[in-house]
């Protein structure tokens, strides 16, 4: 018995790197795998449906049921699309894995409109819009009577959760998806369904020549080898898992909690607002007392 048997998952982003792995260790558990992708080159650019085919030709070859898709996940209707396309198909939606994504990095003050819109819109409209469908499929589920086990698992990045200098679009957007988790897992309890997010650390296209070599030391344990992602990945999109509301960081072996902002030590001055000469210090003391931020990544 799989961890997933039964279920049907759809994985955005699916043909390389992350969303690859994601997809075949889903199959691997038995899961029914929606793999969706467009092809694109790591900058967005071009399409190829290639990749998306030849992945399901791998999983079906080693016993797995899997479906090409090619929807562009931050257009609204081919989002809908997509969603309805797995019911149709399966009868069904139980988890949906949000990982599709590109880079076009920039120093802020050098960056154009487009490099902002287009790195914003993949990753968080890319996020919102395929949720936003699935969770109107599970809702209406819910509000038939029926007892659902929905998961969605959303794509951070500790760009998102800390900054990364050169990427400020990529991390406004995965620092909007953080949020996003938090944001739909409150609202969307009701409804049967749990929402999490993760940061992975990984070698992927994104991620090869800025943080990472292209290759692992020789003989060496892979430690960022995108499998090492997946396990959690799975789990969270299991029924298994029990948590909602949460962000994790993993790399290689290791997995932590993130917290998000929290309320910071309190200065009071009583029953009056403050005065102008009074901010500094309080806003210094509050500084004070609390913890120190976590340094920006290359800062």
């Amino acid at each position: 018995m799989g961890a997933c048997d039964g279920r049907v998952v759809i994985v955005t982003g699916a043909a390389r790197g992350l969303g690859r792995s994601h997809a075949l260790a889903f199959a691997a558990e038995g899961a029914t795998v929606v793999v969706n992708d467009l092809g694109v080159s790591r900058e967005g650019e071009g399409g190829d449906p290639g990749p998306a085919h030849q992945l399901v030709v791998e999983i079906e070859a080693a016993g797995g049921t899997a479906i090409a898709d090619g929807a562009d996940v931050a257009d609204w209707d081919q989002a809908q699309a997509m969603v309805v396309e797995a019911v149709d198909r399966f009868g069904r939606l139980d988890t949906l894995v949000c990982n599709a994504g590109f880079l076009r990095d920039r120093m802020l003050a050098n960056m154009s409109e487009d490099e902002w819109d287009s790195v914003v819109r993949v990753h968080l409209k890319g996020h919102f819009a395929p949720v936003r469908h699935a969770i109107a499929h599970w809702r209406d589920r819910s509000k038939a009577g029926e007892e659902v086990d929905g998961r969605v698992v959303m794509t951070t990045s500790g760009a998102g959760l800390l900054g990364s200098i050169g990427q400020g679009n990529y991390a406004a957007a995965k620092a909007g998806i953080a949020l996003l988790v938090v944001q739909a897992a409150a609202e969307w309890g009701r409804y049967g369904v749990r929402v999490n997010g993760v940061a992975p650390d990984a070698r992927t296209r994104m991620t090869e020549g800025i943080f990472y070599d292209t290759d692992a030391p020789e003989g060496a344990w892979d430690e960022k080898d995108p499998a090492n992602v997946s396990p959690l990945v799975v789990w969270l999109g299991s029924s298994d898992c029990d948590i909602t509301g949460r962000v994790f960081e993993i790399s290689g072996g290791r997995i932590n909690v993130c917290d998000g902002w929290q309320h910071g030590p309190v200065v009071e001055v009583g029953e009056r607002p403050f005065g102008i000469d009074e901010v500094g210090a309080a806003v210094h003391r509050s500084i004070r007392e609390g913890p120190d931020p976590a340094p920006v990544y290359g800062a």
